[in-house]
């Protein structure tokens, strides 16, 4: 099964941890084995955490990707089950077991997202589904954005002229290579599920990083970027 996924990944970060801006969107192609993907389309973003139009700007970018590309379903990063988003209704969502806060940042994006699930089933045929995080290709869309959001975070800090904290995805960790970034899942069971970037202008080069645990959240890490001394 072709799969079609997309995903925010990583956050700038306060002096406290807590998050400020979602770095990068990221919307891949994942097919057997499901480790990491060949096709994928990368956007800075750099919006306010927990926006609701963070699940429709995901759903924008696999439209995007599939003008270019076939694929049998397309995994979007609400863990609703599995169902069917142009289908899902209001009072669906209000039977659903997730939190208050999950459900009024769902309610107040759902008329966008049936009117895109709408239009990429009708113009792609393919169905999109609530799937979340039970997604191995969302995962692997969310370490992808991870990767990107690296040297997005690398030229921030140049522009800055000043240190960037950067949180990444849960339980990932990076390694910055000449050209690339790797986010590789810490995950039981994930250990071969990474994303790559390809840092075409080495601006990873022009900084120092060096990662560590978030101290607030178990589980997540952090990686301190600092532009070199020139």
């Amino acid at each position: 099964m072709r799969v079609v996924a997309a995903d925010s990944g990583s956050a700038i970060l306060n002096e406290t941890f807590e998050p400020l801006k979602v770095v990068a969107l990221c919307s891949i192609v994942a097919e057997p084995p499901y480790r990491n993907t060949s096709t994928q389309i990368s956007d800075l973003l750099m919006s306010p955490a927990n926006g609701p139009e963070l699940i429709v700007g995901e759903l924008r970018m696999c439209r995007r990707l599939l003008q270019s590309v076939s694929a049998d379903v397309v995994h979007l990063d609400m863990t609703l089950g599995g169902v069917s988003v142009s289908q899902l209704s209001i009072s669906e969502l209000r039977n659903m077991s997730i939190s208050l806060e999950a459900r009024q940042r769902i309610s107040r994006a759902l008329p966008e997202l049936r009117k895109l699930a709408t239009e990429i089933e009708q113009t792609y045929k393919v169905e999109v589904l609530a799937i979340g995080k039970e997604s191995l290709p969302v995962r692997i869309a969310e370490l992808t954005a991870g990767a990107h959001s690296v040297i997005y975070g690398s030229a921030e800090a140049v522009k800055r002229k000043g240190m960037v904290l950067l949180g990444l995805p849960t339980l990932t960790t990076v390694a910055v290579g000449e050209r690339h970034v790797t986010a590789r899942s810490l995950q039981p069971g994930e250990e071969d599920v990474a994303g790559l970037a390809e840092d075409s202008e080495r601006m990873t080069a022009k900084v120092s990083i060096s990662e560590f645990n978030n101290p607030t959240v178990r589980g997540f890490k952090v990686l301190r970027i600092e532009p070199r001394e020139t």
